[in-house]
């Protein structure tokens, strides 16, 4: 029977947002996380909810240009104009980053909706939590796509509830990435409250999401950005997530926690420094649980984002928000083994399912073995570093 509480929000048609057959965003991290979520009966197929259909076109308006969507509709037809396919780099469409390909439109669309009715689901009282694992696409601008991301989802679904609830939401991104595009949406927007923890834009694209960014007008201080020096580990990180955090949900007291989940921190991770291991993917959920029922009444939509250790990590990390956000019993079994320093298998048979389409050795546990992870010399300096970062990041709170 389906927990009336919670709703696991996925589009069918997400699953065609890809990008090349080798490019590290790849949709394969979505049946990897539900097969693994199947395996250890968290989620059955019945109870996953395909999105409702939107109109689009003034959906997409609240985030974008309509040139820009324009463009993105005629580069997503297979027979797109020659002079426009030549130009794509102006929408920000590079073969080494964010390529174009066909029937982008309506696979970024499907992703927005999945966003949109998660939000709509719990502020409408419909539920209290819910998760789109295919959401987060946190760095696509109004004119341009960048980072792998075509529509701001996170940003329409935001606007869309500020429409029709008046919502104060607070915005909280993981991903190691700075989350750019949603913070450029609400800069000078006091009802929305955007908080990023992620590696220093000094080394890490974008660039941007340093501590003394902070809203500007009626916005100031509505931005808390907490960048982190690369080859942070998990001590440091949760040391400095929880701290920021606390302070600011105290402070700006919201009626909504959307959070993007992307788990590419992670020291496994292809695409950037930090060095930390699953334990904080495990740590995350449970303080933002906790938060939104201290704050707002249990409202949370949690999205996915960035993870391109597709096949060790994505899997592990995106599961452990369902089980906490369904308060599944594996989630204490989880909790008492990191406590008791034992370890929790994998379920064999999801192992078996995909280790031959691996290109890696698949993980045997939840929690990453000791010693798997090279401690960094720098730790001391690192850590000090981290908690300079993290007191001026919340100093006006």
């Amino acid at each position: 029977m389906t927990n009336p509480k919670i709703r696991f929000i996925h589009s069918s048609s997400a699953n065609s947002y890809q990008f090349e057959h080798n490019h590290p965003f790849h949709p394969i991290r979505y049946a990897l996380s539900i097969s693994l979520l199947e395996h250890v009966h968290a989620l059955t197929a019945a109870a996953i909810m395909e999105p409702p259909s939107y109109e689009m076109k003034d959906m997409l308006r609240l985030a974008h240009h309509e040139s820009y969507v324009e463009a993105i509709q005629q580069l997503s037809a297979a027979s797109a104009p020659s002079e426009l396919r030549e130009n794509a780099e102006l929408y920000g469409f590079h073969a080494d980053d964010t390529p174009f390909f066909a029937g982008m439109h309506e696979a970024a669309c499907a992703i927005v909706a999945g966003t949109v009715h998660a939000v709509e689901e719990v502020l409408s009282g419909r539920t209290e939590h819910a998760y789109h694992m295919a959401g987060g696409l946190h760095h696509a601008l109004p004119n341009r796509a960048a980072g792998f991301c075509i529509y701001n989802d996170a940003v329409i679904a935001i606007r869309a509830a500020q429409q029709k609830h008046q919502a104060r939401v607070l915005y909280i991104d993981t991903d190691v990435h700075h989350g750019d595009g949603v913070q450029l949406a609400f800069y000078a927007d006091p009802s929305v409250c955007t908080y990023s923890i992620h590696e220093t834009g000094k080394f890490l694209f974008p660039g941007t999401g340093y501590q003394y960014e902070r809203g500007i007008e009626q916005g100031y201080g509505t931005c808390i950005n907490v960048p982190l020096e690369p080859y942070t580990e998990d001590e440091s990180w949760l040391d400095s997530f929880e701290y920021t955090l606390r302070k600011t949900i105290d402070y700006y007291k919201p009626d909504l926690i959307i959070s993007q989940h992307g788990c590419d921190a992670h020291a496994y991770d292809p695409l950037s420094h930090l060095h930390c291991s699953i334990a904080i993917y495990e740590r995350i959920p449970m303080i933002i649980h906790e938060l939104a029922h201290t704050y707002c009444g249990g409202k949370w939509v949690a999205l996915g984002g960035g993870g391109y250790d597709l096949w060790r990590v994505v899997p592990r990390a995106w599961s452990l928000v369902w089980l906490e956000m369904s308060d599944h019993p594996l989630r204490d079994e989880l909790l008492h083994a990191r406590s008791s320093n034992v370890l929790t298998p994998l379920p064999e048979s999801w192992v078996q399912q995909w280790q031959s389409l691996s290109p890696e050795q698949l993980p045997k546990y939840w929690q990453d073995v000791a010693g798997s992870i090279e401690a960094i010399p720098r730790r001391e300096e690192i850590t000090a570093r981290n908690k300079q970062i993290a007191v001026v990041a919340v100093q006006d709170l």
